[in-house]
């Protein structure tokens, strides 16, 4: 059996509570570490890498996790 390991936490560009893997969730680095980023906001940011030509950031499986009931 495995587990994830599975953290509570605000997305660093809208400052809304996540759940998420620290280790599959795309982030931003800021000063000495990273900054998770939810997938709204990531969705956004894709908007405008397209634009620009690059690549759109797709989260791996798990990289998420529901806080809902």
């Amino acid at each position: 059996m495995t587990y994830d390991n599975i953290v509570h936490g605000y997305c660093f560009c809208c400052r809304s509570i996540m759940s998420f893997d620290p280790d599959k969730v795309p982030s931003i680095p800021y000063l000495n570490g990273k900054k998770p980023i939810c997938a709204a906001c990531v969705e956004v940011g894709n908007a405008q890498r397209i634009k620009n030509g690059l690549e759109p950031i797709i989260p791996p499986p798990g990289a998420y996790e529901d806080c809902g009931p």
